[in-house]
């Protein structure tokens, strides 16, 4: 921290986002987060900004809440431009605009008490060629964008709102009967009686795509016909270099919150990310082919996953070919969401080195939520989860399922089991999913329906699961099932139900010091194998509570 911003009356300093060479320095704030770290990974260096500061008001910008600002954010950000960067300050107000622009070398601050505020006109955001869900296609602008730049950071204490309320689509059973009558009152038309649009081109958009992404949409009218569908993420910056994000509150996205694509060298620190807990595909972070990424210090309380690891999907990833990796995740806390933190389902490019340490997932569908399914391919290896504390998840504390549908997990156990023939043994191809070298340590849940379950591919087991000094307590107890390779050491599961541990055509497993209530009469469950698979049952498993199937 060696500049202060000149020409405004603040005390604070922005030296985290005016720094540079930071990694070459004793004094580097981040040191802590690499200590001991598993992997070899850079030092994330914190965006160079030139001192340079205007404000909103002297480009006409007015903070009442009705005017619309899109033109004075232009001003401002082309002025800055001309200057070769600097700090545009947002006093505050309520600043009511359309979509915002980002230009290398520029420091978006928004002051205590300042809330930018996206308007809820559709004409306003243009449709873009992008990436979304892991596939190219167009969506309308963001309202904060940003691409090929270096140096850009949002920072301060204020909040932005991108009006996503207006642009989702709403199941009911996700709401109550007072809220789903509000959305009535709205107008808008339904699916199904009980699955409601905000518009008529919003529901042609469903009815036409996979997933989220619409197919077969050749000319320019038929994408204007379904304009009001493509829902954009709120903050998207793509092939970015040296991203902070700090201090700020990210909420109501249309889509997705934040979406760093392709990006390098990107720290989010300290930051606020809410949507409503109904919010369709509200996560709160997604991670996509992004390389040396430090998250920390930041609460997420979201529709849908909260942190999220992503490389794109199916072929579109496999050709770009951008894993996400080096990744630190530290001192984090979810309360809702689907997943607490996440990888998948769209990994089709690979994701390595990952550390996940210091967070809190309260209330979230899961707490560990690793998802894929055929068709992706990808190599997801090396991830190191510690330090970790859950409780009152809903459905499992860890889940890896290679058999992604779509729909949270809470949404799967309402549609009940599935018996398909994905179980059937297929040839390994370019699009068979591998997850491998897979390691917890120090974790600790209270309360969740199930403990973990591990449910690889016939064709591509999990291979290499690492679980140490783990303490759950659940309704349901842990399943392995098409993993090999799995070390099980100092754990304790209270499970109300028995079995307390199923292993499930299981290969190499490895048990020491399993504690589990006396009372059990079915601890160790074994189906598909036999007793040869595992080694070490002996010191905690008597054979009167062993049965295998």
């Amino acid at each position: 921290m060696k500049n202060l911003l000149k020409n405004i009356g603040l005390s604070l300093l922005l030296g985290l986002v005016i720094s540079c060479n930071t990694s070459q320095n004793e004094d580097y704030k981040y040191a802590y987060l690499y200590k001991d770290l598993p992997f070899k990974m850079e030092k994330v260096n914190e965006p160079t900004i030139p001192e340079y500061t205007v404000d909103i008001t002297e480009f006409g910008g007015k903070g009442n809440g009705e005017f619309k600002n899109t033109g004075a954010f232009a001003k401002a950000i082309k002025a800055l431009e001309s200057k070769g960067g600097g700090t545009l300050i947002i006093p505050q107000g309520v600043w009511l605009t359309g979509p915002i622009v980002l230009t290398s070398h520029l420091n978006l601050h928004l002051e205590k008490g300042a809330l930018i505020l996206f308007t809820r006109d559709y004409d306003d955001y243009p449709l873009v060629e992008t990436i979304f869900e892991g596939l190219d296609t167009r969506r309308c602008q963001s309202p904060i964008s940003g691409r090929n730049l270096k140096n850009i950071a949002i920072t301060g204490e204020g909040y932005i709102d991108g009006s996503g309320d207006f642009w989702r689509p709403v199941k009911r059973q996700k709401v109550t009967e007072s809220q789903w009558k509000k959305f009535l009152a709205r107008g808008g038309v339904f699916k199904r009686d009980d699955y409601w649009f905000p518009s008529p081109k919003a529901l042609k958009g469903d009815t036409i795509s996979d997933m989220n992404v619409p197919r077969n949409l050749k000319t320019e009218e038929d994408w204007q016909s379904v304009k009001d569908f493509l829902r954009p993420v709120m903050i998207s910056l793509i092939e970015c270099e040296n991203v902070l994000l700090q201090g700020v509150g990210f909420s109501n996205s249309p889509s997705w919150n934040i979406h760093p694509l392709m990006c390098k060298n990107i720290i989010i620190d300290n930051i606020k990310v809410r949507n409503p807990n109904f919010a369709q595909n509200g996560d709160g972070l997604d991670l996509e082919s992004c390389e040396n990424a430090l998250v920390i210090n930041s609460q997420f309380d979201v529709g849908d996953d909260g942190i999220c690891i992503k490389s794109g999907k199916d072929e579109d990833g496999r050709k770009r070919g951008r894993p996400t990796k080096n990744v630190i995740v530290d001192n984090c806390i979810v309360y809702k969401g689907h997943g607490g933190f996440v990888v998948g389902s769209e990994m089709s490019g690979g994701v390595k080195n990952i550390k996940v340490s210091h967070c809190a997932f309260l209330g979230t569908d899961v707490g560990l939520r690793f998802k894929s399914k055929r068709g992706r391919g990808g190599v997801v290896e090396n991830i190191y989860v510690s330090n970790v504390t859950m409780e009152g998840i809903v459905t499992d504390a860890v889940t890896f399922n290679l058999y992604y549908g779509g729909r949270s997990v809470s949404e799967e156990l309402l549609m009940g089991d599935k018996k398909t023939k994905e179980r059937e043994l297929l040839p390994v191809t370019e699009e068979t999913p591998c997850f491998r070298n897979i390691h917890f340590k120090d974790i600790i849940s209270s309360n969740s329906r199930r403990s973990m379950y591990f449910n690889g591919l016939p064709e591509m087991k999990i291979d290499g699961i690492y679980l140490e000094n783990i303490n759950m307590t659940s309704r349901l107890g842990a399943e392995f099932c098409e993993s090999k390779n799995i070390t099980i050491e100092n754990v304790k599961l209270t499970s109300e139900e028995e079995p307390v541990i199923t292993i499930k055509n299981a290969e190499n497993i490895k048990l020491s010091n399993i504690s589990y209530p006396n009372n059990v009469k079915t601890a160790l469950q074994i189906i598909g194998s036999d007793l040869s698979d595992v080694t070490g049952y002996e010191d905690s498993f008597p054979k009167d509570k062993i049965e295998i199937e």
